[in-house]
């Protein structure tokens, strides 16, 4: 399996660059860490968590919005939980964010 994202800011119509992003797994005794990584000049992030460290589950994309130096957020974190019942396929989750808003959607 893999997963890529695409994160936007839709105030100044472009990429947002250098956003931290961060993968977490629930189990049995709460959230650990899986991968971390940083969106790249286009806004993404795609090939980072190795395909053989997914198992079905619970997820969480933490995006550090407040990181961010491109726009001064309400919402200082995004967190989009997901969960994984296919280990083979992709999974694109893009978010846009805005200054007192963001949106998210299973991408392609």
């Amino acid at each position: 399996m893999s997963l890529s994202t695409h994160v936007l800011d839709t105030c100044r119509g472009e990429p947002a660059a250098d956003v931290p992003v961060t993968l977490q797994r629930l189990g049995q005794y709460g959230w650990s860490t899986v991968a971390t990584g940083t969106t790249d000049a286009d806004g993404r992030l795609r090939d980072w968590v190795p395909a053989e460290q997914w198992l079905p589950g619970r997820y969480g994309l933490r995006f550090d919005v407040a990181a961010y130096q491109g726009l001064g957020s309400f919402f200082p974190e995004v967190t989009i939980v997901f969960d994984v019942a296919d280990t083979v396929r992709h999974l694109h989750l893009p978010l846009l964010l805005s200054k007192f808003g963001y949106t998210t959607y299973r991408g392609s």
